[in-house]
């Protein structure tokens, strides 16, 4: 079979892959990282059966270059720094920095190198691990259930819209790049909520669909921004805070939206004083129950003496469309709020997703840690500093 790239343009990724490697390049350049990835359940059949494909496309990957079309969209975002985009024309993908291989019937992947060099490697390996996955399985049924299934949700969400109006907007984004069945599969289901549904779809986090579609970009920090912080010398209690006032001194105004779940809300929350309180404009949520969390926001602010309705929740972790209304429910009339779903947009054709992740494992030689508020979601390869970290944050053990 001829070889058929999945990944043709470096654009082709997640927008926060591009603000956390512009913040990272310019205040610790000199960071090495590991990432790892792994498949978080079985999945139909081994993933060890793709890693010559993945080489493959690995192979490829590291032979591309931002294009100055490419270079013009990024320097045209205002947070976006002239020096990152001079940093970008000259960046490629370097091959000896990242490896695949065959464990068993497992999929082994592992970068490892500057951070600044190896960390957009993560969504660009989910995708094309994904890809190769469903093209084993029937192209055209699996996309002819996905329109079916589309039009379904479109409907859903379009009879919320025309309902009496609540105090805050339905809004919806696509934050299903790393999940995907297909590039060509996003593209489509993007192309159609930007035209059937423009009054609740409001953005993609695919930099590059959102320019060729003239959507906005969406996206601030991931885990892994937070993360590096507790590998970079600053005491490991105050990490949050250093990662927050680093973010707050990079984009100043911008981007506005903290993730809160790296040690979990509580522990997040401890930290989120009334300083970064006023200075972010909201929060992100993307594990343990929705609703809760979201009334623990609203409580933070209320203590704070900060207006919920001058702030805004965004919801991010596995959502689907009968779980977004209902959030949706209940916070419409007393916050602004977003709701970025991914593979239940741009993987939900008939056949079942796999849970794969690509995660930053080791900053500057030590392990970091992902204490989750689901624990299906803790990550960390050390047993030893993840009790360490619970008991700095007073986190118990589930």
């Amino acid at each position: 079979m001829a070889f058929r790239p999945i990944i043709t343009s470096l654009l082709d990724n997640d927008l926060y892959k591009f603000t956390m490697w512009q913040a990272m390049l310019h205040r610790f350049p000199q960071t090495s990282a590991e990432y790892e990835f792994m498949c978080r359940k079985k999945p139909a059949f081994p993933l060890a059966h793709l890693v010559d494909e993945v080489n493959e496309q690995l192979d490829h990957l590291c032979t591309l270059r931002f294009q100055e079309d490419e270079l013009a969209y990024l320097a045209g975002l205002r947070f976006i720094k002239s020096d990152f985009v001079d940093f970008l024309r000259l960046f490629q993908f370097q091959r000896r920095f990242i490896r695949a291989w065959a464990d068993g019937e497992h999929l082994r992947i592992r970068a490892v190198g500057p951070q600044v060099h190896v960390m957009d490697f993560e969504i660009h390996v989910l995708s094309l691990v994904n890809e190769l996955y469903f093209r084993r399985v029937d192209q055209e049924e699996a996309v002819q259930v996905g329109r079916e299934r589309l039009v379904a949700k479109m409907a859903a969400l379009q009879a919320v819209a025309d309902q009496p109006p609540r105090n805050f907007p339905l809004e919806v984004f696509d934050f299903g790049v790393r999940r995907r069945f297909s590039g060509a599969w996003q593209r489509e289901v993007v192309t159609m909520l930007r035209d059937r549904l423009p009054q609740v779809f409001k953005g993609t986090s695919n930099v590059l669909l959102a320019r060729d579609l003239g959507l906005v970009p969406i996206g601030t920090m991931a885990h892994e921004y937070m993360q590096t912080y507790q590998a970079l010398g600053v005491r490991l209690r105050d990490f949050q805070r250093a990662a927050l006032e680093g973010w707050v001194q990079e984009y100043r105004g911008d981007l506005g939206t903290a993730l809160t779940d790296v040690v979990g809300m509580d522990a997040f929350l401890a930290d989120f004083d009334l300083y970064f309180a006023k200075l972010f404009d909201g929060l992100r949520h993307d594990s343990g129950d929705p609703i809760a969390w979201g009334e623990k926001a609203l409580a933070h602010y209320r203590k704070l003496r900060i207006e919920p309705v001058t702030k805004r929740l965004v919801f991010s972790d596995g959502l689907d469309v009968p779980r977004v209304l209902q959030i949706y429910d209940a916070f419409a009339d007393r916050v602004p709020t977003g709701f970025g779903i991914g593979t239940n947009l741009t993987n939900d054709v008939g056949h079942e997703p796999i849970q794969i992740v690509m995660k930053l494992a080791v900053a500057n030689g030590q392990t970091v840690a992902k204490l989750s508020d689901a624990p299906g979601k803790v990550q960390s390869q050390d047993e030893t500093f993840l009790a360490y970290l619970r008991q700095v944050f007073n986190v118990p053990t589930p």
